[in-house]
């Protein structure tokens, strides 16, 4: 409905009603894929007949030139599809082969890369299924997943200890309270009062690194969770400091479309 609106008049003015055709969405660029399911709902939802072969299923890591769609049928279902079809497996695939960088770059710590509300408006579930495709993990999706008290909450509420104990309170036991800190003392009053997960925030390295050792020993230490600031050419840093999680705003914020085009063919 939004790319359509009253009909694709270029396609409609040009291609006769019964031209048949066969169409190859090829990577231009390596990639992870991701995107595929929801651009073949785009072409059978212009055309139901259209033929339709998916070669490489999200999630794949592809190298230029891989054909990971093949459309054979009605081609002004073709051509009026192929925008909306693209729109979506170029930006998912960017989101899952950013997050794949990341995850390579940590690979054989202990530390999990993961996302963050950073979404698209409308596109968040998408978005985080594509994180997933490219090896991430999906921090939380909505408000009510879980507690995440920040700098401005702890400054209406009066301090951490405060936060966490009113928090506690109001959600019980089974759900997960994590405490955003920005100074050691941050850290050691939130781990007092019970936080589940202690967000690192913009602190370098060698500071997350003292900050997690202090608590190594400790079994039933919380879980920590480095972000702000970390891109490609920190994140490996921040892994090898020992925390647990990773958090990159900039997988669904910023990630770069991949290439990809459609190349059609009429059919004899």
């Amino acid at each position: 409905r939004e790319d359509i609106r009253s009909g694709d008049i270029t396609t409609n003015s040009i291609v006769p009603p019964h031209t048949t055709g066969t169409a190859r969405m090829n990577a231009r660029e390596d990639a992870v894929v991701c995107g595929i399911d929801l651009a073949r709902l785009a072409f059978a939802a212009l055309d139901a007949s259209l033929r339709i072969k998916v070669l490489c299923a999200d999630g794949t890591r592809v190298q230029l030139g891989t054909t990971v769609m093949e459309i054979e049928g009605a081609g002004r279902a073709i051509l009026t599809a192929e925008r909306v079809a693209l729109n979506f497996v170029q930006r998912l695939s960017g989101v899952a082969t950013a997050t794949h960088h990341y995850v390579e770059a940590c690979h054989d710590t202990a530390a999990q890369i993961v996302d963050t509300r950073k979404t698209t408006p409308g596109w968040r579930v998408l978005e985080k299924y594509a994180v997933r495709c490219g090896g991430g993990r999906n921090h939380r999706v909505a408000l009510d997943d879980m507690v995440l008290i920040k700098d401005n909450h702890i400054a209406l509420c009066g301090g951490i200890t405060a936060a966490v104990e009113r928090a506690r309170l109001a959600v019980g036991h089974a759900v997960k309270i994590e405490v955003e800190c920005d100074h050691d003392e941050q850290v050691d009053e939130a781990a007092a009062a019970g936080a589940d997960i202690i967000l690192l925030d913009n602190m370098p390295a060698t500071q997350m690194q003292q900050v997690v050792g202090r608590f190594r020993i400790d079994s039933e230490r919380p879980l920590f969770e480095a972000s702000g600031g970390i891109n490609l050419q920190t994140v490996r840093a921040a892994a090898e400091a020992g925390v647990d999680l990773i958090s990159i705003g900039a997988l669904t914020h910023s990630a770069r479309a991949i290439d990809f085009g459609l190349d059609v063919d009429l059919r004899a």
